[in-house]
């Protein structure tokens, strides 16, 4: 699948974050105003957060009005219904999702 640059952009964030954490899954999105967040999953007993639950939650501490694009790597085919739960809440509809591998690769 041909990603733009931008979204190409969130799928090498998204890798590299899960790359350095180790974790299950790694995902990047980008506001409405270009800005964009990257986080890991995170499995302690006390927190459990998806990559995208994380990556959302910086959009909001950082300001962030609205989310335009997210990529979601990892073993999943789809998105959880959490994770699209909190896209539904915090960016309503139209936003643009990809889902990637454990190497990067967008499925169509």
């Amino acid at each position: 699948m041909e990603l733009s640059a931008e979204d190409a952009k969130l799928v090498t964030l998204a890798r590299a974050t899960r790359g350095r954490t180790g974790a299950a899954e790694g995902a990047a999105v980008r506001d409405t105003d270009g800005r964009t967040y990257a986080a890991a999953s995170v499995d302690l007993p006390s927190l459990q957060l998806s990559a995208l639950q994380a990556c959302v939650a910086m959009a909001i501490a950082g300001g962030s009005s609205g989310l335009a694009a997210a990529v979601v790597l990892g073993e999943a085919a789809e998105l959880s219904g959490p994770d699209e739960a909190v896209l539904r809440d915090y960016a309503g509809d139209g936003v643009v999702v990809h889902l990637a591998d454990l190497q990067g690769r967008v499925a169509e």
